[in-house]
Parts: C-alpha cells; sequence; structure tokens
C-alpha cells in the first residue's frame, strides 16, 4: 500500500469478491468483479435490491450498475451470477454510469436477456449509440491524423492507430435502441431508496454517480477511484476540448457528501475517505500541471509530454489513453493562458510558456 493508500480506510480490507460471486457491502447492496483484459485488469460491478412497479403490479429483482465487456468470459461470468446470486430474482433494470466498454458493453445482452430498461444519461446513451455503431470519424480512422498532429510520427505506432477503427464495436456490439434518462435534477429510486444522480465530465460526455443518503454509499463510477486517476483525454472526436479543467471541476459537486461515505469506485476496493480522495486527485493534477509548464520552457508537442507525465513502457492501448492526457494536460494550460499553442510547419502543434 503506497502512502497516498495508506490515507484512506478500506472498508473491506483485501476482501474481493470471487468472478461469478457477490460480496454484500451494504444493507440491498452487492459487490461483484469481472475480468479486462488490460493492464487495469478488473472492473466493480454492483447489484441493488429493487422493486419496480409493472401493470401486474409491484415486482420485487436486482438492478445492475454496470456491466462488462461483450467477450464470452465475461457472459460465462455472469451466469454464474444469474444462477448462484440472485436469489431466484430477475434483473430489472441495467443502469449504466457511462459510455466506456467496460461499463456498456454488454447492456444489450442484459436488457435482452432480462427484458429490462437501460438507464443513463442521455449525453453517454448518444455516444454509446455512435461508438459502437463505428460511424465514419468516429473513432479509428480519425484518431491516427489526431495524434499525428500532437507529435506522433512513427509509422509503425500510427499504423496499429489506424487499425484501431474496430475497438469499440468489438468491446459494445450493441447498444439497446431506447432508454431512460438520468439527469442531475432527478434522483432515481431504487429499493425503496432515492439515490442521487451526480454528473461528472472530463472523463466521459456525462458521467452518472449515485449516492444514497439513507444508506451513505456512493457509487462513484470511474470519477473517483482509491488508487489511480481517471482517464481525462482529448481524442480526435473533440479535439479542442479541455477535460482536466472539466474533471476537476466536477469533483467539487461531491463536496457536500458525508466523510465518512462508503466510495464503491468502479476499479479498486471500496473504501471511505472521499474528501481525502479528492484533495489528492486535486494536488495529483497540480504537481503534473506543474511538471507539464516546467517542460515547456521551450516548445513541446504532446509526444514530447509523454514521458514527463509517464514513467513506465506503453503498449498501443495505453499510449492512445496517454498521449491524449499528455495532450489534456497542455490543453487546460493552454486555455488558462499559461502556453501559448503554435502550428508548426511540420503540422505538429506545439505549446511554450507564455
Amino acid at each position: 500500500m503506497n502512502a497516498l493508500e495508506s490515507q484512506l480506510d478500506y472498508a473491506y480490507g483485501d476482501a474481493m469478491p470471487d468472478t461469478g460471486r457477490t460480496m454484500e457491502v451494504a444493507p440491498g447492496i452487492r459487490w461483484l468483479r469481472m475480468g479486462l483484459p488490460f493492464a487495469l485488469n478488473h472492473i466493480n460491478l454492483w447489484l441493488l435490491e429493487d422493486e419496480v412497479e409493472t401493470p401486474q403490479g409491484p415486482r420485487r429483482g436486482w438492478t445492475v450498475v454496470d456491466c462488462g465487456i461483450a467477450t464470452d468470459a465475461t457472459r460465462d461470468a455472469w451466469e454464474s451470477i444469474f444462477a448462484d446470486e440472485l436469489g431466484g430474482l430477475p434483473i430489472v433494470r441495467v443502469l449504466v454510469t457511462h459510455c466506456h466498454p467496460d461499463h456498456v458493453g454488454l447492456a444489450d445482452w442484459l436488457c435482452r436477456r432480462w427484458q429490462a430498461p437501460l438507464l443513463m444519461s442521455a449525453g453517454d446513451y448518444a455516444f454509446a449509440r455512435v461508438m459502437s455503431a463505428a460511424l465514419p470519424g468516429a473513432e479509428g480512422p480519425s484518431a491516427a491524423p489526431h495524434f499525428r498532429r500532437h507529435g506522433l510520427t512513427d509509422p509503425d505506432t500510427i499504423a496499429k492507430l489506424a487499425g484501431r477503427n474496430t475497438y469499440y464495436p468489438d468491446l459494445v456490439p450493441a447498444v439497446p435502441s431506447s432508454y431512460r434518462r438520468l439527469q442531475e435534477e432527478y434522483a432515481v429510486r431504487i429499493g425503496g431508496r432515492d439515490w442521487e444522480i451526480i454528473t461528472g465530465f472530463g472523463h466521459s460526455p456525462e458521467h452518472v454517480s449515485l449516492y444514497c443518503r439513507d444508506a451513505n454509499v456512493l457509487i462513484s463510477g470511474d470519477m473517483v477511484l482509491p488508487r489511480i486517476s481517471t482517464n481525462v483525454s482529448v481524442f480526435a472526436i473533440e479535439p479542442e476540448a479541455n477535460p482536466v479543467q472539466q474533471f476537476l471541476d466536477s469533483l467539487k459537486k461531491y463536496a457536500h457528501l458525508p466523510a465518512d461515505a462508503l466510495v464503491l469506485p468502479s476499479h479498486g476496493k471500496p473504501f471511505r475517505g472521499l474528501h481525502t480522495r479528492i484533495a489528492q486527485l486535486d494536488e495529483h493534477h497540480r504537481l503534473r500541471l506543474g511538471e507539464v509548464l516546467e517542460a515547456c520552457a521551450t516548445p513541446q508537442s504532446g509526444v514530447d509530454i509523454l514521458p514527463v507525465l509517464f514513467k513506465r513502457p506503453l503498449d498501443t492501448h495505453q499510449l492512445s489513453f496517454a498521449l491524449g492526457e499528455a495532450v489534456a494536460h497542455l490543453h487546460k494550460l493552454w486555455y488558462d493562458g499559461a502556453l501559448k499553442r503554435v502550428l508548426g510547419e511540420d503540422e505538429v502543434y506545439r505549446f511554450v510558456a507564455a
């Protein structure tokens, strides 16, 4: 455990559910984990006891929060959950915090399997529909020119990025054709308890976190993670974005929550110490921005900034997010007026201290 982690209270220590099993973390709330084929090798999902109204009367069951990616291994894990962990009750709703593949990948499969509705924010639902349809220019072919503009010149790496145009639809082959909107002004009632909706920006178009005052539980999704800072990147689909600023602004929305709230993150272990962790995230980005600003005493591209922010080797999957994050930190300083952006004769953007 590193120094930052030691400042948090991990409610269940090193205990965690095995694949295909669940673990109760609060009354009516169960934790399950699904594997991921990435460096970040798992996602936490949640089952909430629920009761919904139907034309035939009340129907008891479970609301699922997030889904895992669309792989046979994840489906098999879900089959074990269905067989052994639901207590004979159905899935009655599928709630997705945001549009990234590990969260929405099997939403369509779950909704069809259980004839259950999908609940998402409008921003992330629309983005998921676009990306799963692999529309021209949404991802893949446009990623390589975008990153080339920020200094990526290695032909092999550019070719690999250009070949990732099916990355999203491979992991999210379909998204339900309709949904029920989650919106910040309106709570969602699950299992007789109100869950406040807190939207966040910078990581996804309209990320949803959920706080239940009765249970003092925050399902934080990817917005507040205990060990890592969530990815905030500038991608080709929104090349002038300022996601670091959006993310830092979004963290302020949690200020009114109790300090002892149990935080259920999408990656890592449940913990208490929400405000401590938010202060750590603020400090993390402040330090990274300072390092980037110092490096920009001379003109720097996004690729030039990579070793400033990331000290480890990066595979192609990691590189796309790391370079997006490097550009995001440059953009934050550029929008703040601390850096100037110049397009060189080689058609590469470089940033230099103003």
